[in-house]
């Protein structure tokens, strides 16, 4: 029998269904759920699925907990019976089992209103949700459930199973998603202290350090700089929080600074690394003045090493930097002539590195990057849309042949979709409307598929937010208010989700009263919202 509303528990939260061929991550799954903790504030919250528990404790993954019994159909049986939830581990193997599709029809048998969730493990969707999961709604078209897709590049392994506790337990999944956000900021600016507590120390270690005898504490003591002013950096800035940021960027060229008289080409090199670090951070919370004295500084130290090892591709790679920074603060400055003679010049240097070594897709990057930048310039007055458009597309070209050797740690997604981006710009800049929207909305999916990959990255989701006022816009103008709003609604929701994690970011409060701008004049049928 059914259960009803009144009667909706049950001793297992989920029964987690799976093919013998997938056994290992079935296994991990069941004890990733059963280990996760929902946030306090939802538990005892009331849905439709029942109270909220701390736990999702116990679950049952059949294959073990029966695997004594006598009768494997009856402890299968009551097993479902005692399940609020059904979960079935997707792949080839789990598609072509007749025991997982038995398990899934007596569920909807026993269960016809209660949750049937998927959890991809496998193969491409057609090919793993066994026929059983799908159902045909009353107009003939066939209806798949709830899926978590845990394929790497997709939802992953934690966006996975936050999909499959949402679902489980009834609750939204942004919940569940923002207090992943806490936690990731938690963890970050915990190990931030570490990195700044073992700075701290670096004056020992930079006595040592300088001495011809002490490479290998020289060598850690860099190390620990470079992981402060990358991946540290990184990190902080995917989660916007710009004033760990500084904090980081400050002590890391401290270190450098004592003894910078007597620094080897390398260091030297690293820390106009960290000089154009500070520079960008700068930019973003609108100090040009000070970013542009970071940059020229870095440019000073990198160009002097260049001379020195003219054929160093490492020290052509770093001017190179040093050239595309100049540019971007005087593209910032609307200063664009001097903008293209730097932006020029990097990209000469990007093409000695493919000339040197034209496998390599860090080189390739470079070019397309350089490329992509020399396009945005020509989008300036005076405007060149043509020569806009030809630049746009060879850096689009570049990137892609860039991406096919770039890990997907390195974002080449976040990169294509930037190319998109920018190809839609210099179609506009034409006029021609329905080859800009083609590009932005390849641009949407391209920036979707990232952070899906990378769901609490705070800058992706700015640059998402940015496309949506857009689309919007376009929408709006095309008369399409309903799907205007909804890119409105969808944006603010997101940027409340990012304002909780940062209450002083004064830029996302910005956006956030311009949201709200745009969507009181896509009320009142105005077509035309504020630019972002």
């Amino acid at each position: 029998m059914a259960a009803t509303d009144a009667d909706r528990g049950g001793r297992y939260w989920a029964f987690v269904s799976y093919s013998h061929k997938d056994t290992a991550f079935g296994r991990r799954l069941h004890r990733r759920l059963e280990s996760y903790a929902l946030p306090s504030r939802l538990v005892g919250r009331k849905t439709a699925e029942g109270a909220v528990p701390r736990r999702l404790h116990p679950i049952f993954r059949d294959r073990e907990e029966f695997a004594a019994a006598g009768d494997l159909s009856a402890e299968v049986r009551t097993a479902l019976a005692a399940s609020r939830s059904l979960i079935v581990v997707c792949s080839p193997a789990a598609a072509a089992s007749l025991w997982v599709k038995r398990e899934v029809e007596l569920f909807r048998v026993l269960h016809p209103d209660r949750p049937v969730l998927a959890a991809i493990c496998e193969g491409e969707p057609g090919q793993s949700l066994p026929d059983a999961l799908r159902r045909t709604g009353a107009d003939g078209i066939a209806i798949e459930p709830l899926a978590a897709d845990f394929r790497r590049g997709r939802d992953g392994a934690q966006l996975g199973l936050l999909k499959l506790v949402a679902g489980v337990v009834g609750v939204g999944l942004d919940e569940l998603v923002q207090r992943d956000s806490h936690r990731r900021l938690q963890r970050v600016t915990a190990v931030t202290a570490v990195a700044v507590v073992a700075a701290l120390g670096m004056g020992a270690l930079t006595l040592f350090a300088l001495n011809a005898q002490a490479e290998r504490q020289r060598s850690k003591a860099e190390g620990l700089v470079r992981f402060m002013y990358t991946d540290l950096r990184d990190g902080l800035r995917g989660v916007g929080r710009l004033d760990l940021m500084a904090a980081v960027n400050t002590r890391a060229l401290q270190y450098y600074d004592r003894e910078i008289g007597k620094l080897p080409p390398t260091s030297l090199a690293q820390r106009a690394h960290v000089l154009q670090a500070i520079g960008e951070d700068e930019e973003t919370r609108d100090h040009p003045d000070v970013a542009l004295r970071e940059f020229e500084e870095a440019w000073r130290t990198t160009s002097a090493l260049l001379t020195a090892t003219p054929d160093d591709p490492d020290r052509i790679f770093d001017h190179a930097q040093s050239e595309y920074w100049l540019g971007f603060d005087e593209y910032g400055r609307g200063h664009f002539a001097a903008a293209r003679q730097k932006f020029e010049a990097y990209r000469r240097l990007a093409e000695r590195l493919v000339a040197i070594d034209p496998k390599n897709p860090r080189y390739t990057r470079e070019v397309a990057y350089a490329e992509g930048d020399l396009c945005s310039v020509a989008l300036k007055p005076p405007k060149d849309p043509d020569k806009a458009l030809n630049l746009c597309w060879s850096a689009l070209t570049h990137m892609e042949k860039a991406a096919k050797g770039l890990p997907r740690s390195s974002a080449p997604g976040a990169d294509l979709a930037n190319r998109q981006s920018w190809l839609a710009s210099a179609y506009r800049a034409k006029h021609d409307e329905p080859n800009e929207l083609l590009h932005l909305l390849s641009e949407e999916r391209l920036l979707e598929d990232v952070m899906k990959a990378d769901p609490l990255n705070m800058y992706r989701r700015s640059t998402w937010i940015a496309l949506q006022r857009l689309l919007a816009r376009i929408d709006s103008g095309a008369g399409h208010k309903d799907s205007a709003k909804a890119r409105l609604i969808g944006a603010s929701k997101l940027l409340d989700e990012m304002i909780q994690l940062d209450p002083d970011n004064r830029t996302w409060f910005a956006q956030r009263r311009k949201i709200d701008t745009e969507i009181s004049q896509v009320n009142s049928n105005s077509p035309n919202g504020s630019q972002p």
